[in-house]
């Protein structure tokens, strides 16, 4: 089995959605001791931003693009690459105002590529990363699950669906920000889900 472990905080090892996405990392390796893993701390090493030269570079066939272009999707492929070696994605997501980071945003704008990890039929889209185990840790300073105001799992669950990647987790860790007794409960919750998970 390989992992794939998306750390999507810009705090890093501190964050709160980090911690609740290596417990589940730990007991993926609980259950199968030879699986490998690979992190990517988001916060540190933001993919690109899809912007105008992006998609330039992109659009241009690719024994015509300059070395620039080259690089700039070169650097998208490897995030694909990743991605595609992966058996089980597991991410650690923060809520910031409301929806997830921007850098998340933007590796999801990195592996969403027309023919390569979806494509277009006459039935409509088909996703191409099909067979995946998706785990995504959600870390929230107040309480969000099943509200209007969560934007979250509605966005990744769509985006991974649209990608073939159907079989999604959720584990919430909430309240973390309204004082050490529901922080506590908050983290509580998640280990009971994770628990619930790998029974």
């Amino acid at each position: 089995m390989n992992i794939l472990q998306i750390n999507a905080s810009i705090r890093a090892a501190d964050a709160n959605s980090t911690r609740v996405a290596a417990q589940v990392v730990a007991r993926l390796q609980a259950a199968d001791p030879a699986a490998t893993l690979k992190v990517l701390d988001l916060g540190a090493n933001p993919p690109a931003v899809l912007d105008g030269a992006a998609l330039g570079a992109l659009f241009t066939p690719a024994d015509q693009r300059s070395a620039e272009q080259a690089a700039r999707v070169a650097s998208d492929d490897a995030l694909i690459a990743q991605v595609q070696a992966a058996d089980v994605l597991v991410l650690g997501v923060p809520m910031y105002n409301f929806t997830i980071p921007v850098q998340l945003k933007s590796w999801f704008d990195a592996i969403a590529r027309n023919g390569v990890t979806f494509r277009y039929t006459a039935n409509g889209p088909e996703g191409l990363l099909k067979g995946k185990t998706a785990y995504v840790a959600l870390a929230r300073g107040g309480r969000y699950r099943d509200t209007a105001l969560d934007s979250q799992v509605p966005l990744i669950r769509t985006f991974l669906g649209f990608l073939g990647i159907t079989e999604v987790h959720f584990i919430y860790a909430e309240g973390l920000n309204m004082g050490p007794e529901a922080a506590a409960q908050g983290f509580a919750e998640a280990e009971a889900e994770i628990a619930r998970l790998f029974s």
